[in-house]
């Protein structure tokens, strides 16, 4: 057993499938199944069930994904105590959308814990109407949101992750078996609706230029409910890969399927005061977020 096993492990167990695991890790899929393959043989148990939708952990699986994850947590640790900076101090006052607080930020608010532990970060988490005003009038220094919805002309934009925006189904669907799905058969389905953080607005922007209309049927402001909903098998939807989880809190499995026609991803990132100086605190945090993704697109 190795790190770099361990580590390709949970991106599948977490994807639930090898190619979008290899995708977020960029590497070829046969990096990541030769070394699951070594992982089990090593271990003498199967990790995964191998379905015809995707990888589906086994009771063994389940017990090192807990493992694992506290491996790499103590490694990451490790790793941060040559980078640990006690010197930097003050306040930095960071604005930041539902979703983004939910499924983005405590990653990299914990990594930036450990490696600046006297620098005050002060999270306010709103809509994006009250970010861009708090930007504007100096309240927030910096926002990490969803720059795909940012409008204002006085603010700066950076775009760190691009996340696919892709069908779930509920496992054993028949979308489930097709490699993509017209969005005239989507339309033929019932479509739980999410509404946070501009979600609903966004989604009929893409169904307007197919000049098609999903069948709602609920509009809700919970991605849990979405989950649930759809893996029992009440409704599909459209929504990004950083949101997805293969299971909904009842256990039950969900699948996802890409469009044949593309749909706009979900952009994630950081936005300032176009006039606003950069404080010390705020060229940190910002380079930090840089060095996390290596390549950002200019917003």
């Amino acid at each position: 057993m190795n790190l770099r096993q361990l580590k390709y492990f949970v991106a599948t167990a977490e994807t639930a499938q090898a190619s979008r695991a290899a995708s977020a890790l960029s590497i070829s899929q046969s990096s990541v199944t030769t070394a699951i393959r070594d992982l089990e043989a090593s271990l003498g148990v199967a990790l995964f069930l191998r379905k015809r939708h995707g990888m589906e952990l086994t009771n063994a699986g389940r017990e090192l994904l807990t493992t694992a994850y506290a491996i790499l947590s103590k490694v990451e640790d490790a790793q941060n105590l040559r980078q640990r900076d006690i010197e930097t101090t003050g306040t930095i006052r960071i604005a930041a959308s539902y979703t983004v607080v939910g499924y983005f930020l405590p990653f990299h608010l914990d990594r930036l814990k450990q490696l600046h532990p006297n620098l005050d970060i002060q999270l306010h988490e709103l809509n994006r109407d009250s970010i861009e005003e708090g930007l504007l009038s100096g309240r927030f220094d910096l926002a990490v949101l969803l720059t795909s919805n940012v409008t204002d002309p006085g603010l700066e934009s950076e775009t760190l992750l691009r996340s696919t925006r892709r069908v779930w189904v509920p496992s054993g669907h028949p979308f489930a078996k097709r490699h993509r799905v017209d969005f005239e058969d989507i339309a033929g389905e019932d479509y739980i609706l999410l509404t946070v953080d501009e979600a609903a607005n966004t989604a009929m922007k893409y169904w307007s230029s197919q000049q098609l209309h999903p069948q709602i049927r609920l509009r809700t402001m919970s991605i849990e409910a979405v989950r649930s909903m759809v893996a029992n098998g009440q409704g599909i939807t459209i929504l990004s890969d950083m949101v997805y989880r293969p299971w909904s809190l009842e256990g039950k499995r969900i699948a996802t399927v890409m469009t044949n026609t593309p749909v706009p991803t979900m952009d994630v990132g950081l936005a300032w005061r176009k006039d606003v100086t950069f404080s010390a605190q705020m060229r940190l945090v910002h380079d930090y977020f840089r060095q996390a993704y290596n390549s950002p697109y200019p917003g």
